[in-house]
């Protein structure tokens, strides 16, 4: 199993809820509740960026194209290369659902 760092049972509680959540709808509900304007878009964004690079793309043309500064760019890159897999998983099972 996983260990992560910020592990504990108030964060197992958190992921439990956001995998109870079964529409489209219900995850815009609840994310607007938890979180605000500001910490979605910063998410998107690195969302963005992780699809771009899986897909090939430079760091200069991603930066062009969603207009995110390098430094995001970079930590998204380590997260793919170094980090613990997230990215991977989920690149992976939404390229499979399309």
């Amino acid at each position: 199993m996983y260990e992560s760092k910020m592990k504990s049972e108030a964060t197992d509680h958190l992921f439990k809820s956001v995998l109870s959540l079964e529409t489209l709808e219900e995850c815009y509900r609840f994310f607007d509740d938890l979180c605000t304007y500001s910490e979605i878009l910063a998410m998107t964004q690195r969302y963005q960026v992780a699809e771009e690079l899986h897909e090939g793309r430079t760091f200069s043309q991603i930066s062009e194209e969603l207009g995110v500064s390098s430094t995001t760019i970079t930590r998204v890159n380590r997260c793919l290369n170094y980090g613990s897999g997230g990215y991977q998983t989920v690149l992976e099972r939404t390229r499979k659902k399309e």
